[in-house]
């Protein structure tokens, strides 16, 4: 079994939707037909694959559908957590009983046990970090209300017989200084091994996202033009 990540997915297959990609430049030029002609060179119907957020650009559930059923189709279970622009996804009880969690697990506030191991993937979607460009008020109220769902997700793999955690944010854990911040303290006090997020679109801003360790945790981003369209590997499990 092997463990994959990739976010932004940023899918649009619903004709009410318009959001072509390609306008954001040669990486997202037919980036769907991309990700799925690697996703099925690479991953197999036992592995698990990661997907940090902005799956689709549908506003509601029902214009979601039709990308979240493409990605339903592809080999392995995926294992999602919220992103900024996952507008549709509003009532997680509802998500869930439409989905095989075999084939699609869906994050919010608690944790995955991958199966045959001791290993569980937590999540949140995160927020921008004190001393990021622009951070305010309403920041801080949306950044705090974030780390509290990690730390139940997180505390959600505690209390049970886990080994390793890895963690999903959409956001960095950090402000483009890459500075510290309740995100990096969260994972390190739970001693999380790899942190996953996405979120950094082209090269000037993938420069602001840390990667490497940091107090312990290796912080990855996984975002489509980042990987250029195909998961990476984080895990392979004998």
């Amino acid at each position: 079994m092997k463990i994959y990540a990739i976010g932004d997915l940023h899918l649009s297959f619903d004709s009410r939707i318009r959001k072509p990609m390609d306008v954001f430049g040669p990486a997202w030029v037919h980036h769907a037909q991309r990700l799925e002609r690697n996703w099925r060179e690479i991953v197999g119907e036992e592995d698990v694959v990661i997907v940090p957020g902005d799956l689709s650009w549908g506003l509601r559930l029902d214009e979601a559908l039709e990308d979240l059923h493409w990605i339903e189709a592809l080999p392995g279970r995926k294992v999602m957590v919220k992103g900024n622009h996952d507008l549709w996804w509003t009532s997680i009880g509802r998500i869930r009983k439409m989905f095989d969690e075999d084939r699609m697990v869906f994050l919010q506030n608690d944790s995955f046990c991958v199966p045959g191991t001791r290993l569980r993937i937590c999540g949140t979607r995160g927020w921008n970090c004190p001393g990021a460009e622009g951070f305010g008020e309403h920041d801080e109220k949306i950044y705090q209300r974030e780390q509290l769902r990690l730390e139940m997700s997180l505390a959600d793999a505690r209390k049970q017989d886990t080994t390793e955690i890895i963690a999903a944010l959409h956001y960095p854990p950090t402000n483009e200084k890459k500075q510290p911040s309740g995100f990096t303290k969260l994972l390190s006090e739970y001693g999380v091994k790899t942190c996953v997020y996405g979120h950094l679109h082209g090269e000037r801003n993938f420069r602001r996202g840390i990667t490497g360790c940091l107090n312990g945790v290796n912080y990855r981003l996984t975002s489509l033009d980042y990987l250029g369209a195909r998961p990476v590997l984080l895990k392979e499990i004998e």
